[in-house]
C-alpha cells in the first residue's frame, strides 16, 4: 500500500501513511476543509415537504 500523501511505500505504524509528517499533512487537510464536498443548491421549497391540509394535533 502506497502513502496517499507522497506515495512512498505505507509504514505500519502510520498506516496507511509512511511517516507522522503525512498524516499530519492529511490531519491539516481535514480540519482546514480541503476534503470538503462542494454542496450543490437546492430551492428550500422543492427540499421540504408541505402537508397538504393543516394537522390537529390535539389531544382526546
Amino acid at each position: 500500500m502506497s502513502c496517499p500523501i507522497c506515495k512512498k511505500q505505507a509504514d505500519e505504524k502510520y498506516r496507511p501513511f509512511c511517516s507522522k509528517r503525512c498524516a499530519d499533512i492529511d490531519l491539516g487537510k481535514w480540519l482546514s476543509g480541503s476534503y470538503a464536498i462542494p454542496a450543490a443548491d437546492t430551492d428550500e421549497e422543492d427540499s421540504i415537504p408541505t402537508p397538504s391540509e393543516p394537522q390537529d394535533h390535539k389531544l382526546h
